[in-house]
């Protein structure tokens, strides 16, 4: 494993409850458009890679799909179970899945190669498990992001906290642009065909404690910034919070936060 990936496993290790009450909901707005561009379909042997709290795999049983899911998080691994009763749901971590060579129909990430060390390996060895004709997509956060992706950073910095050293990045020989052209470029470097690539543009809505709630709990690297300087840290980010998160708010009293992803997508 790479740094990052390490860090990575830090980040996550005992989090998933905290991530389905918050950043799991805003994920799971690309849902739809995943399964889209996968052409997930009733009878589509479908794996959910990096599977969260479920939301891909709840969805793609939905459509009819035989669906079967993997994350390298114990307690993701137990929420989508909980979310999905009766779905093979494995542990596992790119890039080295436990399948055998086409065993899938498509596959589908959802901002997992956010989360990986060498995401040119992770596709890769998501193209091994795809059979001939197959479809992969898969999503990230673009960069530069919106507005309401910067919020929480935003007011961290304000609050003057600065990123973990331990906190590592992807190194820059295995990183790549977090836009569609970049994904795009991405999928095809991994052997992919057909490649398409797209913005997804959203606003997130939601109380503005709720979405305090999940840097605070230390969720993500966003999370493991918030939570830098210990308490002390964490309240002088929510006074600069509550100020910031005034710009995103309605009439109703919740933020509407901007969001944009990065789907892209291709075929064995």
């Amino acid at each position: 494993m790479t740094a990052f990936d390490v860090s990575e496993r830090r980040i996550w290790d005992g989090r998933a409850e905290s991530y389905a009450r918050t950043f799991g909901r805003l994920c799971a707005h690309t849902v739809p458009a995943l399964l889209d561009a996968a052409s997930a379909a009733a009878g589509t042997r479908l794996l959910d890679v990096g599977c969260g709290s479920g939301s891909v795999t709840v969805a793609a049983a939905g459509r009819g799909a035989v669906v079967r899911a993997v994350d390298a998080e114990p307690g993701m691994v137990a929420a989508t179970r909980r979310a999905a009763p009766g779905v093979d749901v494995r542990i596992g971590s790119l890039p080295q899945l436990p399948y055998p060579d086409g065993e899938f129909d498509a596959v589908v990430a959802n901002f997992v190669l956010n989360h990986v060390g060498r995401p040119l390996d992770a596709l890769v060895e998501l193209r091994r498990i795809t059979r001939s004709g197959g479809r992969i997509a898969v999503t990230v956060w673009q960069t530069p992001g919106a507005p309401g992706q910067a919020l929480i950073g935003r007011a961290a910095a304000a609050a003057g906290l600065t990123r973990p050293g331990w906190l590592a990045t992807v190194d820059e020989e295995h990183d790549f642009p977090r836009t569609p052209a970049g994904l795009g470029a991405l999928l095809t470097a991994a052997g992919l065909g057909d490649v398409q690539g797209t913005s997804l543009s959203w606003d997130h809505r939601a109380a503005a404690e709720d979405w305090w709630a999940g840097p605070a709990s230390g969720v993500a690297a966003i999370g493991q910034l918030v939570n830098s300087r210990g308490p002390e840290g964490v309240a002088a980010a929510k006074r600069e919070y509550d100020v910031m998160c005034k710009e995103f708010e309605g009439a109703d009293g919740l933020l509407a936060l901007p969001h944009v992803a990065v789907l892209a997508h291709g075929k064995v």
